[in-house]
């Protein structure tokens, strides 16, 4: 009852952005023991899990976004190919899936008409079916093989904030999990099972630089267009960054891998262009930092996020937001924060309605 009052806040999805450390913590309460990351509801399906040999993640919006970070994940930990598709377009191709595919189903509601649709495709095509969403005894969780919860408690504000970082939460574990299963891990899954443990507290240590996200927001909410710009993991939280911006501010803003600008988008940057970057001290560090450096010869303005201690890279940018620094596995869960405070200060300043953003629902249950 709590979670559906705004209390002190002035808006839902305020609360919900500083709610994100406990949900987090909800989400991964008894599922980590003893160093090992443990999912007692997949016990059953162990068997099966350790002869998977692809894995499609499927998802629309914020969920696509989760779902593609955690294809990154699946590949690079369990060494077996895995893609993010658009729940949209899987039912509408001819999608190559067998026994041995796992199709793991991605929505907050539950209840999502193209999510749904897509799921009951890969079931006919005999594909195993895991569910992930928010709510207990919706649609999804109810036709899925198997199902887990992110437990994010009730989300009332449209834009997804606390239900993206649970499902990246969750996503993350069952990466963990899986690769565990296969006997990809080693002494790995300890170090990452004890980083996780820290992790909220590292979220909440994040979201203390909100006045700092406070002051870009007025120095910038009068831009008409962004660019959102991140390598690796961090190419999918500048897609969510973007279209959080989108969302309630109704800004065009547009999210890309940093070395795709130069390809094409880059001739829009000039001092009008505000072009967020995420650059934090993972192996592709000095890439961003050469991509920084392109879009300030073309006199752009770039805010840059980064991780706390990186003195370096206030020579390069006009505005830094730092985060906690954690592996860079986790890195998303922390660098998401600024960009959804940035979208809401931003939305705030522009006298949007941020909880009932226009043309939008909560859950899409309509094709």
């Amino acid at each position: 009852v709590e979670q559906a009052k705004k209390g002190e806040y002035p808006h839902f999805m305020l609360k919900e952005i500083f709610e994100q450390p406990a949900a987090f913590e909800r989400c991964l309460t008894g599922r980590l023991y003893n160093g090992k990351v443990v999912l007692e509801e997949l016990k059953p399906f162990e068997e099966k899990f350790r002869n998977i040999e692809r894995i499609i993640f499927l998802g629309c919006g914020t969920s696509w976004h989760a779902s593609l970070i955690a294809s990154y994940l699946v590949e690079g930990l369990c060494e077996i190919p895995a893609r993010a598709e658009y729940a949209a377009e899987f039912r509408y191709r001819e999608p190559v899936v067998n026994e041995n595919c796992l199709v793991i189903v991605v929505s907050q509601s539950g209840e999502t008409a193209d999510t749904l649709a897509a799921l009951r495709e890969a079931k006919k095509r005999g594909a195993f079916v895991l569910g992930l969403c928010n709510v207990e005894g919706s649609t999804i969780a109810r036709e899925s093989d198997a199902v887990v919860f992110t437990r994010a408690g009730p989300e009332i504000g449209v834009a997804s904030t606390k239900a993206f970082t649970t499902q990246l939460a969750l996503l993350s574990v069952f990466s963990i999990y899986l690769a565990s299963l296969k006997g990809k891990l080693g002494i790995r899954e300890e170090k990452f099972v004890k980083e996780l443990r820290v992790l909220s507290s590292k979220m909440r240590l994040s979201l203390e630089q909100a006045e700092a996200v406070k002051d870009v927001a007025e120095k910038y909410w009068e831009k008409e267009n962004a660019l959102y710009l991140g390598r690796g993991l961090n190419y999918p939280i500048a897609l969510e960054g973007a279209l959080k911006l989108k969302e309630i501010s109704y800004l065009h803003a547009e999210g890309m891998p940093a070395a795709e600008m130069k390809h094409g988008p880059i001739a829009l940057v000039d001092m009008e262009m505000p072009v967020i970057f995420i650059a934090v001290k993972d192996p592709t560090y000095r890439k961003v930092l050469s991509n920084i450096e392109e879009v300030k010869a073309r006199a752009g303005k770039v805010i840059a996020v980064a991780v706390e201690g990186d003195n370096e890279i206030k020579d390069f940018a006009d505005s830094v937001i730092y985060v906690a620094e954690t592996i860079p596995l986790f890195q998303p869960l922390l660098t998401v924060l600024p960009l959804q405070l940035l979208a809401y200060y931003i939305a705030e300043k522009r006298g949007c309605d941020i909880d009932k953003p226009r043309n939008l629902a909560k859950s899409v249950t309509v094709e």
